[in-house]
């Protein structure tokens, strides 16, 4: 049973919970259950580093516990304990064979890279290098973690694929229900040869996530804790919200909204920079019952017309600017252009205009909503109680190809598995100062910016600006400022940051930092080593997550403390999801493989439609695998049940038949010392229908060079094949991305492919001067 509980606090369920502070990685780790499969002669390892050691096995062979196969006595009796589940059975469709002992493999599957021998080396003992395949939390961290041992994950994770409706109700006992949801925890159709797909959790349940959030801290006695901690695009600019304070704020926006006319189940669109305006206009929005769309604030005014005209909002909020970098931004004007064009649509929609000061800017355009007319409002607000089903937010994915999809979270489900992801991802503790970089115009931003922190009683940092502005050692200044100790990014910024140079990261202390997180796309391994030599000192594990907009929160991650990490996997499933690796005509495979990535049986994060288009919810993802949820992931699975993302697979490159992930070049070609980044995309070609052309930034004051070009494709070759050699090398001095650091892969198809007036919509690039740049170089 789970025996300690979610309070106000921020005490998540689980095992224990500890007020200790960062400690420090300095003694040496008890034996672990994975071992160094050399060990057994007693044969000493080489290290480059003398403080380095190669983890020894007893005499004895030892092997990790693993989750056995069901009997089918077992399935008849869980499907007997799990009748409240309502038409399927959640509990029954368990994959066997997730964790194997470790055998020797000389090189790691697709996306990996090659390392040549297993070795291993311990948090806080010394640096990960090439050498090195696992590295193993300390004794001093595991013995503090809240899932301490991969003993307890097994115990838990087994517990939630056998009894998903227990596993889960208990957990969400845990938070502030109006009234509790009747004897069908789940209910889920995720076989459309069996009818309408659905899934449902806790129906019937009536609650409301931003009392959850908010006045389930203060009621408990951490209103005086500090909330949000905000940092400006310019330096000197702050500010920070107590719990209380926040609960305040969230109330007066909340009774503006309903006294204009919003009401529950209405839709309205927030289009804002990282303010603490944003989460507040969330919570507003959840706080009565109004289903809130947050918009990118580096969106054109066309993207966000689409999505006006979709949602049909009563309420779209915005600011008159914003600075990020050196560059400003008209949100104002983008708004009332993008309103314009959605009222020759018939949509009409009126604005929240808050007012908004940065550095020594103040735009003041048009009359002020926010800062004149909402503090006169009460600072008490009754809160709108929900059920467990109904609508949250609706998010679109990208419009980069077809009609953006509104991906819709309901509330009672999302609440508990973000609150829940977010505790034991990250190992958080009640101590904890966290900050993820996302925008919440992404779902990072709002499954790990806003609701997962707030509902553990998080203390979370909000930074407006560019993580390079103005230099690139920003982010640590940060750290150091607030005394951040969970810090969670992507690996685009870890590998920009990587580019610039050590120096910008060595010259700030970061000693508070004890917890490094990565999410957006898989993290090639020598970033993965940068990331947690340089910035880590070496004593930081890092959660490498693997999710997406449509599964709500982490599916797939290390949990600190139960596991050794190989720089580069996303490890183990999170509690309650069921990963399998399909081939092409969805057959599940087992052991080591490669293939497509699905999941069986639902999780209470997951989304429940596509707003107004419930088919193509179906088509997309339930129907290229029936009786599965596709993820569009290509994934490899290695000999110890880790798990590899490989990118998407319609990112896989058909090369005279062989099938080559662009993440698995791209991992290649960024292995070579002197490339700091690589994008790789597919172009035409008359012999082998297509070919392979890359893009290749390389590190700050290495030269371009024939011979270089040709190392690089001799890396490729060597470690993948001569099947994956890059047919063009096209340096880039930088990459097109937007500025939440995605990379426009549309635009580089376009420019490899010589389509320079078909290149199409560039406003959301954090610097458009990239194009013109990467087309001047297409002929060098």
């Amino acid at each position: 049973m789970i025996s300690s509980s979610f309070t106000a606090g921020g005490v998540g369920v689980g095992l224990r919970t500890h007020d200790s502070p960062p400690v420090t990685y300095i003694k040496p780790l008890l034996t672990p259950p994975i071992l160094d499969h050399r060990c057994n002669n007693n044969k000493k390892s080489k290290f480059r580093s003398s403080t380095r050691r190669s983890v020894k096995a007893p005499q004895t062979q030892a092997f990790l516990l693993v989750p056995h196969p069901f009997s089918q006595s077992e399935h008849t009796a869980a499907a007997s304990s799990s009748s409240v589940l309502g038409m399927t059975n959640c509990s029954l469709n368990t994959t066997t064979n997730h964790l194997r002992h470790v055998e020797s493999m000389a090189v790691l599957p697709s996306g990996a890279g090659k390392i040549p021998r297993l070795n291993a080396v311990i948090l806080g003992e010394a640096l990960a290098s090439e050498e090195d395949d696992l590295v193993f939390p300390s004794d001093d961290f595991a013995r503090q973690a809240l899932l301490p041992s991969a003993q307890k994950y097994l115990e838990m994770y087994k517990r939630s694929v056998e009894d998903p409706a227990g596993f889960w109700s208990d957990i969400a006992s845990q938070f502030l229900w109006k009234s509790k949801w009747g004897d069908t925890v789940c209910s889920e159709n995720f076989d459309i040869r069996n009818g309408n797909v659905y899934v449902q959790w806790f129906k019937g349940g009536i609650t409301n996530i931003c009392y959850n959030c908010l006045d389930r801290n203060v009621d408990s006695g951490n209103g005086d804790k500090i909330a949000f901690h905000w940092e400006g695009n310019e330096r000197g600019f702050h500010d920070s919200l107590t719990y209380t304070q926040l609960l305040s704020q969230v109330c007066q926006v909340a009774n503006y909204l309903r006294d204009i006319g919003v009401k529950k189940g209405d839709a309205v669109v927030i289009y804002l920079p990282m303010l603490m305006e944003l989460p507040i206009a969330m919570l507003a929005c959840a706080r009565i019952g109004a289903v809130h769309s947050v918009v990118f604030a580096g969106f054109s005014a066309d993207s966000l017309a689409q999505r006006i005209m979709d949602c049909k909002p009563k309420v779209v909020l915005t600011c008159n600017a914003v600075k990020r970098g050196s560059k400003v931004i008209h949100l104002k004007d983008i708004v009332d252009a993008a309103l314009s064009e959605s009222a020759k649509n018939g949509i009409s929609s009126a604005v929240l205009h808050i007012a908004y000061s940065f550095g020594i800017l103040t735009y003041k355009k048009t009359p002020l909503v926010s800062k004149d007319v909402v503090p006169t409002y009460s600072t008490i607000c009754e809160v709108e109680w929900v059920d467990a089903e109904d609508p949250l937010f609706l998010l679109y994915t990208s419009g980069s190809t077809g009609k953006p999809k509104g991906v819709l979270h309901t509330t009672g489900g999302y609440m508990v598995y973000t609150a829940t992801t977010f505790k034991y991802a990250f190992d958080y503790k009640p101590s904890d100062i966290y900050w993820c970089t996302a925008d919440c115009g992404w779902i990072t931003g709002h499954s790990y910016v806003t609701y997962g922190p707030l509902l553990n009683g998080a203390t979370v940092v909000i930074y407006e600006g560019a993580p390079n502005y103005p230099d690139p050692g920003r982010c640590w200044d940060i750290v150091d400022k607030f005394k951040v100790t969970i810090f969670y990014t992507a690996p685009t910024l870890v590998r920009s940051l990587m580019r610039d140079g050590d120096a910008y990261v060595t010259r700030y202390s970061r000693k508070s930092l004890r917890v490094l997180g990565s999410v957006g796309e898989p993290i090639n391994p020598s970033a993965w080593r940068w990331f947690f030599n340089v910035v880590g000192d070496s004593r930081c594990p890092i959660s490498d997550t693997w999710w997406q907009t449509e599964t709500g929160g982490f599916m797939i991650a290390p949990l600190p403390g139960a596991w050794p990490q190989k720089p580069g996997s996303a490890t183990f499933p999170f509690f309650g999801v069921q990963p399998v690796i399909v081939d092409e005509k969805g057959v599940e495979i087992e052991g080591e493989c490669s293939g497509y990535l699905c999941v069986k049986s639902s999780w209470p994060g997951t989304f429940r439609t596509l707003y107004g288009d419930h088919e193509r919810y179906e088509t997309t993802y339930f129907k290229p695998f029936p009786g599965y949820y596709f993820s569009g992931d290509g994934c490899s699975r290695d000999k110890d049940g880790y798990y590899w993302l490989t990118g998407r697979v319609d990112d896989v490159i058909n090369v005279s038949g062989h099938r080559i992930g662009t993440a698995e070049v791209e991992s290649a070609l960024v292995s070579h010392p002197q490339c700091a980044e690589a994008a790789v995309v597919g172009v035409e070609h008359e012999v082998k229908g297509q070919g392979i052309y890359a893009f290749v930034t390389l590190v700050d004051g290495i030269p371009y060079s024939e011979e270089l070009r040709r190392n690089l494709i001799t890396t490729v070759r060597n470690q993948i094949g001569p099947f994956a050699a890059p047919d063009r090398i096209h340096w880039a001095p930088g990459l097109p991305k937007t500025r939440s650091g995605k990379i426009m892969r549309r635009i580089l198809r376009k420019i490899a492919s010589r389509q320079l007036d078909e290149l199409g919509d560039t406003s959301t690039l954090a610097d458009p001067g990239v194009v013109d740049q990467l087309i001047a170089l297409a002929d060098c």
